[in-house]
């Protein structure tokens, strides 16, 4: 998108997520792998050292992945002192719905028609019956720990997590509030209160910036200057 940095003559061409970055928002929106584990951990860190007084706004749509990454990422949420507000816009399945609870208490929210998964960790194992008793015991110990962190961020008893976590249990963004998930469900005509609005806003309206300001020769220049000049999340998507 088009977009004028205040205070700069023309207009620069950036790239979306960059310009979300500027606003203090991630978007989760594939899978969760170590590549972009590390890329949305880069993100928390700059952003909470930049200013750890306003708030990382996470908007989540995805199926989950890793649960090893996605610990790394609930680490550094935690780590952090900027709060971390969640805001699921589609699908939070399996770890991705684990980051969602993991938010600022009080302030993690869904679209009215968003959806939960959650289940049990799963892996696989190979080779010599000795690695896999080590790898069986360690997702054991993992989805222990699971447990007790769901348990602490949504106030239900651990019995009742390990039981609900034994199949996939599918929620509707009502749901997910009932069980602790979310705090809120943000109806669709209180949109202009959702988090990061206005950046979206803000965003649009730079969009119609006049492009005469840059040539067609500059996109491509105008955005490696962006990314010289700030951390990329082009991937934290």
């Amino acid at each position: 998108v088009a977009y004028r940095i205040p205070g700069a003559p023309n207009a620069e061409w950036v790239d979306i997520y960059n310009r979300l970055y500027r606003e203090r928002i991630i978007f989760l929106g594939k899978e969760i792998d170590d590549k972009l584990a590390n890329e949305i951990i880069g993100v928390l860190l700059y952003l909470d050292s930049e200013d750890s007084s306003k708030p990382i706004y996470l908007y989540i749509n995805s199926a989950g992945g890793s649960v090893i990454s996605g610990l790394s990422i609930y680490d550094t949420m935690q780590h952090i002192k900027s709060p971390v507000i969640t805001i699921n816009v589609g699908l939070a399945a399996s770890m991705a719905s684990f980051l969602l609870a993991a938010g600022e208490k009080g302030k993690r929210i869904a679209l009215p028609h968003s959806r939960v998964m959650i289940h049990q960790a799963m892996g696989g194992a190979q080779g010599q019956a000795e690695d896999i008793k080590v790898e069986v015991q360690q997702i054991l110990t993992i989805h222990e720990n699971i447990v007790g962190m769901y348990s602490t961020m949504t106030g239900k008893d651990q019995d009742t997590i390990r039981k609900d976590l034994d199949r996939d249990n599918f929620m509707s963004a009502q749901q997910a509030k009932e069980y602790g998930i979310v705090d809120q469900v943000i109806q669709l005509s209180d949109a202009t209160d959702l988090p990061g609005k206005a950046a979206a806003t803000a965003a649009a309206a730079a969009s119609e910036a006049p492009k005469e300001t840059v040539s067609p020769a500059e996109p491509a220049e105008a955005q490696k200057s962006d990314a010289d000049g700030e951390p990329s999340t082009q991937d934290v998507s």
